[in-house]
């Protein structure tokens, strides 16, 4: 059987044929993985493409995805680890060669102590919270059970949302990568929007919190 020829390819999905071409599965694995615990590789979008290669016959979905599932986990384990055993001063001191601030480190901090096990598995579609949920999640002391359970969930739906794109998108490919493209600017824009009316709201209300002590008697 003659496997089918791979649809055309858009942006960055066109730029990674020749890694996914030389490495296969263990550019999938691999590259899922350093992006996990924060290295700055386009793991998802070889995930994505590693769908695409099996949608046309050039790979197996099965080991796409339980490569993709396998590197998630490890990759955020390798996070919990550097979070748990190093804390907020390893972090800090190298977290700059992957774009992990401490301004980022902060607002993702207290995202995640607000919103607890959960946000592991959100975190898995978020671009940011995606790359650094395992290093929080050791930094604040979450008990590795409970991290590795949530951490499981999130890594299987979202590799099996990113494999179904991939692999039944075929020669539709194209259309589906410019919409999301185009649409992921739009929400980031909303959520900036509404983050900043959030701020706004607390500003506020902190300062008549305030200003109410500060005439109490």
């Amino acid at each position: 059987m003659i496997a089918a020829a791979t649809p055309h390819l858009p942006g960055v999905l066109h730029s990674l044929e020749p890694t996914l071409n030389h490495y296969g599965y263990l550019a999938v694995f691999g590259l899922v993985m350093l992006e996990d615990f924060g290295v700055p590789v386009p793991g998802e979008t070889v995930l994505i493409l590693g769908a695409v290669y099996a949608g046309a016959g050039r790979l197996n979905i099965v080991l796409v995805f339980l490569l993709g599932f396998l590197g998630a986990i490890i990759g955020d384990n390798i996070g919990f680890g550097i979070g748990h055993y190093g804390g907020r001063p390893l972090v800090e001191r190298y977290g700059r060669y992957v774009f992990l601030t401490p301004e980022r480190l902060d607002k993702t901090t207290d995202f995640f102590e607000r919103h607890g096990g959960k946000v592991i598995v959100v975190a898995r579609f978020i671009e940011g919270l995606r790359q650094a949920n395992g290093i929080i999640a050791g930094m604040t002391g979450m008990h590795w059970l409970r991290f590795l359970a949530f951490n499981a969930l999130g890594a299987a739906l979202w590799v099996a949302v990113w494999c179904s794109v991939g692999y039944f998108s075929g020669s539709h490919i194209d259309t589906i990568y410019h919409d999301v493209t185009r649409y992921s600017t739009y929400l980031l824009i909303v959520l900036a929007v509404v983050a900043l009316g959030w701020i706004a709201v607390r500003v506020r209300r902190r300062r008549h919190r305030r200003a109410g002590n500060t005439g109490a008697p």
